[in-house]
């Protein structure tokens, strides 16, 4: 998938089996932090605040944490295993959850995902910054491809329990104004260099809503406000930033078009040919991509749980990830069927899931191993996951799929139509 360098294997693949068959079927995951050097931090996503430069100033601070992760992050001066997610074994990190695929891949995400992709394709994160980010898009594969890696569709939810306050700017731009034209975005593109090159000026911005979210296919504009976002998406770290300054601060050419061949770095004509034209002018863009929660089953009120699709929808007519959220009341327990493997997060509340401790950190130092993240092999998710609160409020977790493993999720917009 990526030409970025990484870890040395540290384990054998009886080692990895034996691992997941002590967790019967599940794998603990520490978590995973990761940088941005371009963004300031939202200091929502319980990281300690003494921690949020623990790279070093000049990596700048952490403002994401990622789930599940195979895919390294395509950080300058990154350490060598940045974005993998690590398994705990025995209360100390022993192997990368991409090592452990690589072993047993079989039989951690299943026969069908292992023979068409030979790793786990997708990830999540929490990104959570002080204000917006950058007007970007992200590659397809066939643009992708041109410089040895994957494309990358992705998808937004925002979790209300991290989202108690806004921080500077709750709102995304998406795509352009309907009747912008190419010339019109040549334009910004040539005043880059001259401070804010305007091309906020062409674009739409929505207000951000905690619950609900939205799916973002490649080649599409977007500029991510500051809700704090679990954010299901393809495999890869490709992008390329189109807007100059944000907040003040310079947006380097390098960030648009670090993701495109070097001749074609200085191309006009080829960087606006990158974006999805149509998809990012169409006038009725809210309809296309807005999401919001979907009841998986309408009468498990009464059961003491409500599982909600919160990620759905496909990406040029295939389903590449989707995403659910589970809320389990004080004292219920319920077993959850899925068709395949999925990583998952707890954001509110304390229990169990299977025979494992579920429990939502309040603050984390970084190092520190939680025990609020797992990774539930296929096998584990087709025979039911046990989850049970044993609070007073809420159990309220997120998990995510990867591609094919929910064909018959709702289709976007069909919240809006029942």
């Amino acid at each position: 998938m990526s030409s970025i360098e990484l870890p040395n294997k540290v384990s054998k693949p009886a080692e990895v089996s034996k691992a997941l068959e002590h967790g019967e079927g599940l794998l603990r995951l520490a978590p995973t932090w990761v940088p941005r050097s371009f963004l300031m931090p939202g200091r929502r996503i319980k990281l300690a605040p003494r921690d949020i430069y623990a790279y070093g100033a000049h990596r700048g601070g952490i403002d994401e944490r990622w789930f599940a992760s195979t895919t390294p992050a395509a950080n300058e001066n990154r350490v060598v295993d940045e974005g993998l997610s690590y398994v705990v074994v025995n209360g100390k990190k022993a192997f990368t959850l991409h090592e452990a695929v690589d072993h047993i891949g079989e039989k951690l995400i299943g026969n069908p995902m292992w023979d068409k992709y030979k790793r786990w394709p997708v990830y999540s994160k929490f990104f959570d910054n002080m204000g917006p980010i950058p007007h970007h898009m992200h590659q397809s594969d066939e643009q992708a491809a041109l410089v040895g890696q994957q494309g990358k569709p992705e998808s937004y939810y925002f979790p209300p329990q991290l989202n108690s306050i806004g921080n500077n700017f709750p709102y995304t731009f998406f795509g352009l104004e309907p009747g912008t034209t190419k010339e019109d975005l040549r334009r910004c593109l040539e005043n880059w260099n001259k401070g804010d090159n305007g091309i906020l000026d062409l674009s739409k911005a929505y207000r951000l809503q905690p619950g609900t979210g939205w799916l973002v296919p490649p080649c599409v504009l977007h500029a991510p406000g500051s809700l704090v976002t679990y954010e299901p998406q393809w495999g890869s770290d490709v992008f390329g930033m189109y807007q100059s300054l944000v907040e003040g601060r310079v947006v380097p050419w390098s960030l648009l078009v670090k993701d495109m061949p070097k001749e074609k770095h200085h191309d006009l004509d080829f960087i606006i040919g990158q974006l999805d034209w149509d998809g990012n002018v169409n006038p009725r863009f809210k309809e296309a991509h807005f999401l919001e929660p979907i009841p998986v089953n309408q009468d498990s009120k009464s059961a003491g749980y409500q599982d909600n699709w919160i990620v759905y929808g496909k990406v040029k007519g295939k389903e590449l990830f989707s995403a659910k959220e589970l809320t389990v009341d004080p004292g219920a327990k319920v077993t959850i069927k899925d068709n395949g493997a999925y990583g998952i997060v707890s954001v509110q509340g304390f229990g169990r899931i299977n025979k494992h401790p579920l429990r939502t950190p309040a603050m984390i130092r970084f190092g520190e191993l939680t025990e609020d993240e797992y990774f539930v092999s296929s096998a584990a998710a087709q025979a039911g996951v046990t989850f049970e609160n044993l609070g007073e409020e809420p159990l309220v977790t997120l998990r995510y799929f990867g591609p094919d493993v929910n064909p018959a999720a709702p289709s976007v917009g069909s919240a809006h139509r029942s």
